[in-house]
């Protein structure tokens, strides 16, 4: 076979004007790599837009906190200017600085002062402007303390308006937040009055001294002073003064006398002036000292030196875990929907003392007063239930004994009162071992806070030989059973009331009501010690902490629900919270991107309910098991 290749016949080779080159195709590979591109930036050049607004978010807190303090009247920030002088900042400028700061966690004035240079909405907020962290710190102690109750009122008002709340319930707790004060720097109230106790003493036994050294004239102003209860440092100035007098005449004795009479009359100078140095150097110092110390207690056991407005209390986020001492504030807020509708600074470690003066508060305020009441078992004492009636408050507030009276070992003690048989005839309850306790006698007690309570006494006939008395008490004479009959129906009323088909739901929602709030404001955005000292700056510093608190919630809302907070309520929830765990989970109920699994019977094995926070709804316990398809 020939190797030369034939022309085929129908090929025209009048159209080749060069000839044809064979070109030989590699079978490997080649090394290909692209080209690296990159998005085309310049920092030197102008970029649009102008406008610094058009960067931020539509539905920015920023956006919300100009505003809210746009529209409000102009006379509200300019009362506490008085005029005069240099040019100052818009008080309008420095409130939204604040809030936006307090809103990202910021609560340092330095670095407010930093955000207002590199923070884009804070740029857009002030102006550009760029006060100072002086000047900032300034109008955060003064002019913004005449101002904060006021632009609380109207912002809470506007969410009425806007229908975010309704202050129908009125969900109340407290928390304590550290001071801006040094933990190891106190001052205790028993301890002080130890101190002045041992003090006059002291100065009666050394009156007594002088008493015998002194002139009959004055010797009667002595004795005026140790008869009187309480010597004043005014009293003790005029001991002193008598002294001096004392001291210059023995020294004219002793430059008359001779040198045998000399010695005496020196060492009785040397006593005198021991006297009245322990008069001028320790008694009226301490007297001084200890008088402003017992004003500043008032009905407190302590102070800090640091912030004497500031009471030591146990913290729960200490970082020892030892529940040591701190000096803060109880901060009393309330809640609807997660939004804080009022606040109260308070000095009393305790949430029981707190009710009255919290609401009467309130109720001087421009705020509507809620329907209703819901609070823990820290406020169920006699004298705030008492408040609550003559105030004709709807309230639901269980007492201490609450949970603990529900449970199985409680109903099943024998040993228990109000487990007894009692005779309504003859007044007389029936124990364990069939003996009758009768009432002896009525009695009345006084607590350390003026609260007066009436009591029925009853005592057991003989429980000298009973079998039983080591199991029944520990008292060495019979029992007895000390019933409060006020508090009693106080406390029945207030059981009754939790456990109304209609209020058992409202109650379930208050740890989600509350807790949440201070979640956030302590956890998320680690508001855990204020930076300002005296109780009215510190009432200021947590009005700008729960003003920023609803700024963010009115934000987030805004995001979810595409700026309509009644998104929810037109789903056929008018009647209930516009987020509230039922709405939420009815919607997730209909979605078709669920498969809901759930117990039929909506019951654990042990018999508890699964879903009580929905409202006594007979809908069942859902398990939900998102699929992405």
């Amino acid at each position: 076979m020939s190797s030369q290749k034939t022309t085929p016949t129908n090929y025209n080779t009048d159209q080749l004007s060069l000839p044809l080159e064979t070109e030989e195709v590699s079978t490997q590979k080649k090394n290909f790599r692209s080209k690296p591109v990159f998005v085309f930036y310049q920092t030197d050049q102008l970029m649009l837009p102008m406008d610094l607004s058009d960067w931020i978010p539509a539905h920015h807190v920023s956006r919300f906190i100009h505003e809210m303090i746009e529209n409000m009247p102009d006379e509200l920030f300019i009362k506490p200017y008085k005029g005069g002088g240099r040019s100052a900042y818009h008080p309008k400028m420095m409130v939204k600085s604040l809030l936006y700061a307090y809103s990202q966690k910021v609560y340092s004035c330095r670095g407010i002062a930093k955000m207002l240079d590199e923070n884009l909405p804070m740029i857009w907020l002030s102006a550009m402007q760029n006060p100072d962290f002086r000047t900032i710190n300034r109008f955060r102690s003064g002019q913004m303390k005449s101002m904060i109750d006021t632009l609380f009122e109207e912002m809470i008002l506007l969410l009425i308006e806007n229908q975010y709340i309704s202050m129908g319930n009125y969900f109340l707790d407290g928390t304590k937040i550290e001071a801006n004060a040094n933990k190891h720097s106190f001052s205790w109230k028993k301890a002080t009055m130890r101190f002045e106790a041992k003090l006059r003493e002291k100065i009666k036994e050394t009156l007594h001294h002088i008493q015998e050294i002194v002139e009959v004239d004055e010797a009667s102003m002595i004795a005026e002073c140790l008869e009187a209860k309480k010597v004043s440092p005014e009293q003790v100035a005029q001991v002193e003064t008598v002294l001096e007098k004392k001291m210059e005449q023995i020294e004219k004795d002793v430059a008359q006398e001779d040198r045998k009479e000399r010695k005496a009359k020196r060492q009785k100078r040397s006593f005198v002036q021991k006297l009245a140095k322990s008069v001028s150097r320790d008694f009226i110092p301490r007297l001084v000292k200890y008088k402003p110390q017992m004003e500043t207690y008032g009905d407190r056991n302590s102070f800090s030196k640091t912030d004497t407005a500031a009471t030591f209390m146990r913290m729960k986020e200490d970082h020892m875990k030892n529940g040591q001492l701190k000096p803060g504030y109880n901060v009393q807020r309330a809640t609807e929907n997660q939004f804080v509708l009022f606040y109260t600074i308070h000095q009393r470690p305790t949430d029981t003392r707190c009710f009255i003066p919290h609401m009467e508060k309130l109720k001087g305020s421009r705020l509507p007063f809620p329907k209703k009441v819901i609070a823990d078992a820290g406020y169920g004492s006699e004298s705030n239930y008492v408040y609550a009636t003559e105030e004709k408050m709807d309230y639901l507030i269980p007492y201490n004994t609450y949970l603990k009276e529900q449970k199985r070992r409680y109903t099943k003690d024998r040993f228990q009162p109000r487990n007894w048989t009692y005779i309504e005839e003859d007044d007389v309850y029936i124990c364990p071992n069939d003996r009758r306790i009768r009432f002896k006698r009525y009695s009345t007690r006084t607590d350390s806070y003026g609260m007066k309570r009436d009591f029925k006494i009853y005592e057991c006939e003989v429980c000298t030989d009973c079998p039983l008395k080591a199991l029944c008490t520990k008292s060495k004479g019979n029992r007895q059973i000390h019933y409060n009959p006020v508090y009693e129906e106080m406390k029945a009323q207030a059981k009754n009331s939790l456990w109304s088909d209609e209020n058992t739901p409202i109650y379930a929602r208050r740890k989600v009501e509350v807790e949440s709030a201070f979640g956030h404001i302590k956890g998320n955005r680690a508001f855990r010690r204020f930076s300002l000292r005296g109780i009215d700056k510190v009432h200021t510093e947590f009005g700008v902490v729960a003003l920023a608190h609803n700024f963010l919630k009115m934000a987030g809302l805004a995001q979810t629900f595409s700026g309509n907070p009644l998104t929810m309520k037109e789903r056929g929830e008018k009647n209930e919270l516009f987020f509230s765990p039922r709405s939420y989970f009815r919607g997730l109920w209909d979605s078709p991107f669920l498969d809901v699994t759930y117990f039929k019977e909506g019951r654990q094995s042990g018999g508890k309910p699964l879903c009580h926070f929905l409202n006594g709804e007979t809908r069942p316990t859902m398990i939900m098991i998102i699929i992405v398809d």
